[in-house]
């Protein structure tokens, strides 16, 4: 294919969008395709704001690695990575600490292709194909021992991502595995997409199950109670623009509408 980009697995799949490749799009990256960007345009019908929503949730990841990097933690594990845009964990992490170990996890065809083209230099950061439902395994892949020592505190980070974890498949009781195997001390970071002050992200969540990673929209108490193994830290389960921003530029002119919850909790 003449126009297939030098990053494009001939794996993927094309027949349907792919959330992660749709979040790209929102954050101006290049690495989707017409199936995506089709999908977009029908999201940002019925959601104009979809683009804000991506750039609060990634000045929430880059808030987060700033705050881990000043609790001593130097090792960070990106689960539901997607695909690297600028102000990815490994460029905020390394940039202030040159050390800082960084792994992604993903299990999208694209992104684990364009992110070995981004990290092929760097020794410190790594993508591993892993699915999240299967922490056991995840923990043990050998590319992620080899740049994580499990046993010392890890930054957690699942931005936009336990969304995608239904009901039936007990995201609560996911997390739960998570605690046990996480060394004390380690953090963990969520956002979650949520149709709290914005009724029409209903339409948008029922847009989503024609995707391959269909959505399910919860409440704060839904997440909260989620977290219930876990030290919740202040300011608890916020809007993202509102998870301790450091500028004008973090909260945005209606922080409600952000259309997305933030937390950030401790191993105790």
């Amino acid at each position: 294919m003449r126009n297939r980009p030098s990053w494009k697995p001939v794996r993927a799949d094309l027949t349907k969008p792919s959330a992660a490749r749709v979040y790209n799009y929102f954050l101006g990256g290049s690495a989707n395709f017409a199936v995506d960007r089709e999908f977009a345009h029908r999201a940002l019908e019925i959601f104009p704001g979809a683009r804000e929503y991506a750039r609060l949730n990634r000045l929430f990841l880059q808030r987060v690695v700033r705050f881990y990097l000043d609790q001593g933690v130097r090792q960070f594990l990106d689960i539901g990575s997607g695909i690297p845009t600028a102000g990815a964990v490994h460029e905020i992490a390394q940039r202030l600490e040159p050390e800082s170990a960084v792994v992604y996890v993903d299990n999208e065809a694209v992104a684990i292709a364009h992110s070995q083209l981004v990290l092929q230099h760097n020794e410190n950061a790594t993508i591993v194909q892993g699915d999240m439902r299967d922490p056991e395994q995840l923990l043990r892949v050998p590319e992620l021992t080899e740049m994580l020592d499990v046993q010392r505190p890890i930054g957690v980070l699942m931005l936009a991502m336990l969304h995608f974890i239904p009901d039936r498949e007990d995201p609560a009781a996911l997390l739960d595995r998570y605690l046990e195997l996480l060394a004390p001390g380690s953090y963990l970071a969520l956002s979650h997409v949520t149709a709290d002050q914005l009724p029409e992200l209903n339409a948008a969540g029922e847009l989503y199950r024609d995707t391959s990673t269909p959505a399910t929209l919860r409440t704060a108490e839904q997440i909260t109670e989620m977290l219930g193994g876990f030290d919740l830290l202040d300011p608890g389960v916020v809007f993202t623009p509102l998870w301790r921003p450091e500028s004008e530029e973090d909260v945005g002119p209606d922080p409600e509408r952000a259309a997305s919850y933030a937390a950030v909790c401790r191993r105790p």
